[in-house]
Formats: structure tokens, C-alpha cells, sequence
């Protein structure tokens, strides 16, 4: 479970990192990304929304 969490992170931080230019809709698409890795790994619903919401800000 958590191989492949850590799989799909350091995916989705690769895919970003390799943009040059960081945009809101790429943020948004990351976090997308990130939301859906979590909840895979069944992370609870409240503690995946808590952590996209503290990265937003």
C-alpha cells in the first residue's frame, strides 16, 4: 500500500517538476493527483480533504 502511494507522489511531483512553468491549472491537476493517490491508499475522506485544503492555502 504504501509502495505504491509512494509510487504515485513521486510520480505526480515528477510530472510537475518537469514543467517549466507552474499555472494554476497545474496545480490544480497535481493536486487532482494527489487527492485521488491518497484516497487509493485509503486514506479517510476528512484527513485527504484537511491535507488538499492546508496545501492550498
Amino acid at each position: 500500500m504504501f509502495d505504491n502511494l509512494t509510487d504515485r507522489l513521486s510520480q505526480t511531483l515528477r510530472n510537475i517538476s518537469g514543467r517549466g512553468r507552474l499555472t494554476e491549472e497545474n496545480i490544480k491537476e497535481t493536486l487532482r493527483e494527489v487527492r485521488m493517490a491518497l484516497l487509493e491508499a485509503d486514506v479517510a475522506l476528512p484527513v485527504v480533504r484537511d491535507f488538499i485544503n492546508r496545501v492550498k492555502e
